[in-house]
């Protein structure tokens, strides 16, 4: 934390200042996020190029409205800046931000290329600044019980993992902008909707030993993948497989992690990872009636870990704890990305690390 001079001003200051880039659909979370921490935090800046988005954002917020990213570096006093834009601007919109002594949280994906990932953390490595990559997933109630679990051995030798990512995405959704299903600025089914679900891969079950997907787009209008599957194998053996498609019909049904062991059995299902479906072990223990409140209703695929992630950024950039996803962490989940997409294009099994 010493390598943060920041930390000290921000810590003098009853608030962390921060300021958001993007107003689109994911940054209203971002916006309720900060205001359950207002007593240790304020915006104080919003910037979009779209003016209606700009203009509902400050009716909203009532922070400042910016109309481009260097106009709000250059007058905004915010210590750290939030994207919520189309992930392929994320790598020069945290490079601009560094180069500004800004702090920079970025929502998932951090970056469509393995190459801008190892850029951006580089850039702020330089600048002596923090970079967060959103996985508010990684907060939920069931997944943190979850977490816990496999930290403490109970599932003994964990021997097949497996990832359900059904939902839908209209042809309106990717309509909608531009920017959507593209590969610039998009990435699809994997890189965008299930990279949270990516994210659970190594953070639950750990390194990956390789990987071997195919991908398809089967039902939409678009650049990238409407549906993919893989199969993986991890470094301890385990085995698993993750599933994806957008065409499901006719909404949302499902987002799951099934874990089988040798001495546990755990399904966290529900449309968002929102339910415990099922919890056995061989050797319960008092804290499992814990999962019995685990469990909550949802008809958000965001889930509700936003508020839980930021308490850990405003302690960060505070000096009073390190951050639980740094842009290294991100680099973990986006390594399997690229791996996933490099296995479907070149139908072969891809090994992890990719550079050693």
């Amino acid at each position: 934390m010493d390598n943060f001079p920041s930390s000290a001003s921000i810590r003098s200051r009853d608030k962390v200042r921060f300021a958001l880039v993007g107003c689109g659909r994911i940054a209203r979370n971002h916006f309720s996020a900060l205001q359950q921490h207002a007593d240790r935090c304020e915006l104080v800046g919003v910037c979009d190029t779209d003016g209606r988005a700009l203009e509902e954002a400050v009716d909203l917020t009532h922070a400042k409205p910016y109309r481009g990213l260097s106009s709000l570096l250059a007058d905004c006093a915010a210590d750290a800046v939030i994207l919520t834009t189309p992930s392929g601007l994320h790598p020069s919109q945290t490079i601009a931000a560094a180069a500004a002594g800004r702090h920079v949280v970025t929502e998932k994906p951090m970056a469509t290329r393995w190459e801008d990932g190892k850029r951006m953390v580089a850039a702020c490595d330089e600048a002596r600044v923090r970079l967060f990559v959103v996985k508010q997933n990684r907060r939920n109630a069931t997944l943190q019980l979850l977490k816990k679990a496999l930290d403490d051995g109970r599932f003994g030798r964990v021997h097949m993992v497996s990832v359900n990512v059904f939902w839908t995405r209209p042809q309106e959704y990717y309509d909608s902008a531009k920017w959507r299903g593209t590969w610039e600025y998009d990435g699809g089914a994997f890189m965008n909707q299930a990279s949270h679900y990516i994210d659970l891969l190594e953070w639950l079950v750990g390194p990956i030993e390789s990987l071997h997907a195919y991908t398809a787009t089967q039902a939409r209008n678009i650049e990238v993948e409407d549906s993919g599957v893989m199969c993986l194998r991890w470094r301890n053996g385990a085995l698993g497989s993750v599933n994806v498609t957008m065409l499901t019909y006719p909404r949302n049904m499902e987002g799951s992690i099934t874990v089988l062991g040798d001495k546990g059995t755990v399904r966290i299902g529900g449309v968002a990872l929102n339910q415990v479906l099922h919890w056995e072990f061989a050797e319960p223990i008092e804290a499992d009636e814990q999962v019995k409140a685990a469990s909550y209703e949802t008809g958000s695929v965001y889930g509700f870990g936003h508020a839980q992630y930021y308490d850990n950024v405003i302690s960060t950039l505070r000096g009073e704890a390190e951050a639980h996803t740094d842009g290294r962490e991100g680099l973990k989940t986006l390594e399997v990305l690229i791996a996933t997409y490099l296995s479907a294009r070149d139908g072969r099994r891809v090994a992890l690390p990719l550079e050693y």
